[in-house]
């Protein structure tokens, strides 16, 4: 049962944390000094979001709370939050040091999310979650999904060949990607013959044929709902020499709804894995390559990179001022990344989206 403070002043401030679940959040409640006030379980539904926020009001007004798993399990209770206009920080599991001295349950995890918001100098503010950016990461994750399995289903093709009997492998083997799929999805073999090794060869093609024309048809699609999504959501980002529909969604995803959140082009650099990591010890001054941030957004810088690399003068330009200067092509890419990375947070940032109607 939730542990109730007796008789709570309105300006007394507490700090929140809770620990999200599918179908239960557990929420702690501490005081500006970090004692435990309570904590409580409530089901993970609109009913209990509510019923949480208002078992905290209990103890006083939420300053800030904690919240676990914002962009999964606790994204419904981060979006009741933020209307109900309570800060939300994006706190991270407990470190596996601090489990193993203090344990694990669920309120052991909330009451470690609470003071985590409490002790927190530079805080985690999550992305918004119901914009249109948010109907643009939606929409972008199945197409991914498409994109990946339609790859995958070519890879399986291609083996199939090989290992296809000598004169149905001579028929197929020297077909660039468009024939080959074409080929194979208008085969009608016979079906009573499956026990032949060719023709159970010519079912599996045409299957996977047909597969990889119904997912191209599911791209098309969905790219047919997502370039007038992200035109009209940054129409700048898309005349940047470089950036496609692809990229630019990427971006905007990476950047999110609140972009304000981001403090500096130097934050939106270490999101997306483009800052240069100081790795420094006495005399010697260095940085090493970030290896963190979001990989699909560093991914999408680096294909504007290659785009530029390839057509645009400017970068060409520096590039090969960079190359006499004694750089690798690896480390011009990294700088390249970085530069783009300054230029488009300033066009990504000057743009606030508007509300969805």
């Amino acid at each position: 049962m939730p542990t109730i403070a007796p008789g709570p002043q309105e300006t007394f401030e507490v700090i929140g944390g809770v620990d999200t679940h599918l179908d239960t959040h557990t929420a702690a409640v501490i005081d500006p000094v970090g004692r435990i006030l309570g904590t409580a379980q409530f089901p993970a539904d609109t009913a209990g979001y509510a019923a949480l926020l208002s078992w905290m009001h209990q103890f006083g007004r939420p300053a800030r709370v904690g919240v676990e798993g914002t962009g999964a399990y606790g994204a419904g209770l981060a979006r009741l939050l933020h209307r109900e206009q309570v800060t939300v920080i994006e706190v991270d599991r407990p470190a596996r040091k601090t489990r193993r001295f203090q344990g694990k349950s669920d309120p052991i995890d909330a009451i470690a999310a609470a003071r985590t918001a409490l002790a927190a100098e530079h805080p985690t503010i999550p992305k918004l979650r119901d914009g249109r950016i948010e109907a643009l990461r939606t929409l972008r994750v199945a197409r991914r999904s498409a994109v990946d399995q339609r790859a995958d289903t070519q890879r399986q093709i291609r083996a199939l060949i090989v290992t296809a009997p000598d004169p149905l492998r001579n028929q197929l083997r020297g077909l660039k990607a468009p024939a080959l799929i074409a080929t194979c999805a208008a085969w009608h073999p016979d079906r009573t013959d499956t026990a032949s090794p060719a023709t159970a060869t010519r079912l599996a093609l045409r299957s996977l044929a047909r597969r990889h024309q119904q997912l191209t048809t599911e791209i098309t699609d969905l790219d047919q709902l997502l370039t007038p999504l992200v035109t009209a959501i940054n129409p700048r980002l898309l005349a940047v020499p470089g950036v496609g529909t692809d990229t630019a969604g990427q971006l905007l995803v990476t950047a999110g709804e609140n972009h304000d959140r981001l403090k500096s082009e130097a934050a939106f650099a270490m999101l997306c894995g483009t800052a240069p990591i100081p790795a420094s010890s006495g005399k010697t001054t260095r940085h090493r390559l970030n290896r963190g941030g979001d990989r699909q957004a560093n991914a999408a810088l680096y294909r504007v990179v290659l785009s530029r690399l390839r057509w645009d003068d400017r970068t060409r330009a520096y590039a090969q001022r960079r190359t006499t200067e004694g750089k690798t092509k690896k480390e011009i890419i990294r700088c390249l990344k970085r530069y783009v990375t300054r230029e488009l947070h300033h066009i990504i940032t000057a743009h606030n989206p508007q509300p969805t109607p």
